[in-house]
């Protein structure tokens, strides 16, 4: 039976029944390093393996010096900086490198394998500094880091995942020695693209529940202000055929059956919508086609090896460039692109809520001027939608020559996956403002009632941050719908 494909829509899962495998079924990791250990009886040199890395790679090392040439390589590498990687990200991280190494073509020792087994089963993650990655020889510093603690240095966070931790004193804990390592192992536990596959992963996993999201919340500011629904007829999606266009369109028809806030108006002699209101298809569907290009890359990606060189079944050890960080580069940057896209086009909904149309108050309170209303928080909204233009400058189009001009082309991938989990949590949020403002206003269209699928919506928001009409603490009820966008409640409730 083959190792589990690694999949975004079941992440978590996958990764999980991966190192089950892996702790079960060691073969391809016992055949890979009987390879590695007759190349270094053969006498020859061979990259990696009984040589120096990098600009060095011509440099032969003596046999009875290959184990500290490992551990040399983890110590010397482990100079990253910054804020840490958060324990999340860390953890597929992990188990993203068992998986690469588990699938055979990397010759890392059964020992050092089993020990990273040993800390993904007993929850150690180790805590890595986020920044130092050009994303060419992989993610060289924050992959020193996040295998340190094999030889006994490094960190491990806590329990609580608040604080760090030495991790000998951890290793102490829990009778887990530090290792000395094999030929080649500290250059396949470095080599990769963990870092960036690991926050890609984690990002375009939630992006599947958030996509439809923002339908829900389209739907909900549609029905606020009184649009239409003629742009959502399945035949404008047929003859311009982006497979994102027509499913946005199926969901919000769906979330608008038996409105009877459309039919009030349906003769109301309107032409057209805003394009925040008429284009939802057009622009969430581009965004949806764009993430989803980007979640196939990074399932290549966490299926397949990263590593340099590889170990092939006829023995060959072949140097190549696998660990080379552009194919996730591009797309992370364009992942980033695409969630931006979706915050930018709500805050505009979130502007239009507020100016008072078709009988709606302005500011969404009736008493305004002692009560600024939701003003402020559209602020935060376009706050957060500027700072994501900056953010979105693609980190792909860089590069900087490093290791003295060995490797003269790097990706910069490293930047595109830090930064696009700072452009998630800044378009969750503005989500979240959408979800709060589009229900006050929701409140404003009683008796009438919304469709099934939004009227069910709506009544999750209200039994969390009830209807208001003074000024109050918004920060509180911006909390609880933060709760709402990053779980389930509400795409449960409206049957999407």
């Amino acid at each position: 039976m083959p190792p589990p494909r690694i999949t975004i829509g079941s992440l978590h899962a996958d990764l999980a029944a991966s190192a089950a495998y892996f702790r079960a079924d060691t073969s391809a990791v016992q055949a890979s390093r009987a390879r590695v250990e007759a190349a270094t009886a053969d006498g020859r040199a061979h990259y990696g393996i009984n040589t120096g890395f990098g600009v060095l790679a011509n440099k032969r090392v003596p046999d009875d010096q290959l184990h500290q040439l490992q551990r040399n390589l983890l110590l010397s590498h482990a100079v990253g900086v910054g804020e840490p990687v958060p324990p999340d990200v860390t953890r597929v991280m992990l188990r993203a490198k068992i998986h690469g190494l588990g699938l055979g073509y990397s010759g890392v020792s059964l020992p050092t394998f089993r020990r990273l087994l040993d800390f993904d089963e007993r929850g150690l993650l180790p805590v890595v500094p986020s920044r130092g990655s050009v994303g060419a020889s992989g993610d060289l510093a924050p992959l020193a880091h996040l295998c340190l603690p094999l030889i006994g240095h490094g960190e491990f966070w806590n329990d609580a995942r608040t604080a760090p931790v030495p991790a000998a004193e951890v290793l102490r804990r829990h009778n887990l020695p530090p290792l000395e390592l094999g030929a080649k192992d500290g250059l396949a536990l470095i080599n990769g693209t963990q870092l960036m596959s690991g926050y890609g992963a984690f990002v375009l996993e939630k992006c599947t529940r958030l996509v439809d999201l923002f339908d829900l919340t389209a739907a909900m500011s549609l029905e606020a202000l009184q649009g239409s629904i003629r742009p959502f007829d399945p035949r404008i999606h047929a003859v311009r055929p982006h497979p994102g266009h027509g499913v946005v369109a199926a969901n919000v028809r769906r979330l608008l059956a038996d409105s009877e806030i459309l039919e009030s108006h349906r003769n109301c002699g309107k032409v057209q919508d805003p394009y925040c209101l008429r284009c939802v298809p057009q622009v969430h569907g581009a965004s949806r086609d764009a993430l989803a290009y980007a979640a196939g890359v990074l399932e290549t990606e966490l299926n397949g090896v990263t590593d340099n060189p590889l170990v092939f079944d006829n023995g060959d050890i072949v140097s190549g460039g696998n660990f080379h960080g552009q194919p996730l580069a591009l797309a992370l940057d364009f992942a980033a692109i695409a969630l931006a896209e979706l915050a930018s086009i709500s805050e505009r909904r979130v502007y239009l809520l507020l100016e008072g149309h078709d009988g709606l108050p302005k500011l969404l309170m009736r008493e305004t001027g002692l009560n600024s209303g939701f003003m402020i928080p559209q602020y935060t909204a376009a706050a957060l939608v500027s700072e994501n233009k900056v953010l979105c400058h693609p980190a792909s189009v860089d590069s900087i020559p490093t290791s003295l001009g060995q490797e003269d082309h790097v990706s910069m991938g490293s930047i595109s996956a830090v930064k696009l989990l700072r452009v998630f949590e800044n378009v969750e949020t503005v989500l979240a403002i959408e979800v709060l403002t589009a229900a006050q206003a929701l409140d404003y269209r009683q008796p009438l009632r919304p469709g099934r699928g939004v009227e069910a919506a709506h009544r999750v928001v209200r039994a969390a941050c009830p209807h208001h009409e003074a000024d109050y603490l918004f920060r509180e009820d911006l909390e609880k719908a933060f709760t709402l966008v990053r779980g389930r409640a509400l795409l449960d409730a409206a049957g999407i």
